[in-house]
């Protein structure tokens, strides 16, 4: 073959390669899956719970899940976008696999050893008499409301995390949401003094309403 007809189709090979796999790569994001937000859960900086939270989504809210990684979806929403625990999401009105979210959503992206991705594969027909398989959510974090019955502004804590005194919030809490029966310790006071303990859902407080200065969870 002449040596510059050969460069030529080489040159062409190699653009349409990098054109398909920048197609492939970013075709995910183009395609974000809607899901459902399924409990009030925090939105994070990063995937995993050793980020900031930078925003708290509402059970109920419709959001585009733009891409997963291990157990951690991100997605776009009003207000700060950011990341949130596959298990508190919903595709379809189905819950969503926690250890592969894409396959809920119909891709994936990213992980330990650089990107990967697969496009449709929730989509893929079941055999005959099966069906697929259930995946229950998991309850892992606590909400905290200003106002009884579990409505108003909320935050929400992992289970093991603590604070020795509210700050802005001192005083203000409501309600618990403990959908996962974790052990929760309110205290009137800072430094958990003066302390009541739930490990149930208390839609109004009592005497300790609007008299909570510090927080523990177990």
């Amino acid at each position: 073959m002449h040596r510059q007809t050969r460069k030529k189709l080489l040159n062409l090979a190699t653009g349409v390669a990098v054109a398909a796999a920048a197609v492939v790569v970013f075709l995910p994001a183009a395609q974000a899956a809607p899901g459902t937000v399924t409990t009030n859960v925090n939105v994070r900086s990063g995937p995993g719970t050793n980020y900031a939270v930078v925003d708290v989504a509402r059970a109920g809210q419709q959001v585009d899940v733009q891409q997963c990684q291990g157990s951690w979806c991100y997605v776009s929403k009003p207000g700060p976008d950011g990341w949130v625990s596959s298990s508190y999401l919903s595709a379809s009105g189905r819950p969503v696999n926690p250890s592969n979210p894409g396959i809920s959503f119909g891709f994936t992206i990213g992980g330990p050893n650089g990107p990967q991705i697969s496009i449709g594969v929730g989509n893929q027909p079941q055999r005959p008499g099966t069906r697929p398989p259930v995946i229950q959510p998991v309850d892992d974090e606590i909400c905290f409301y200003d106002r009884t019955r579990f409505r108003g502004n909320s935050f929400c804590m992992d289970p093991g995390e603590s604070t020795r005194d509210l700050r802005s919030w001192a005083d203000r809490i409501s309600s618990i949401d403990n959908p996962g029966g974790y052990e929760v310790q309110v205290c009137s006071e800072p430094n958990y003094r003066s302390c009541r303990t739930y490990t149930t859902s208390a839609s109004s407080l009592g005497d300790f309403d609007d008299y909570i200065v510090s927080i523990r969870t177990r």
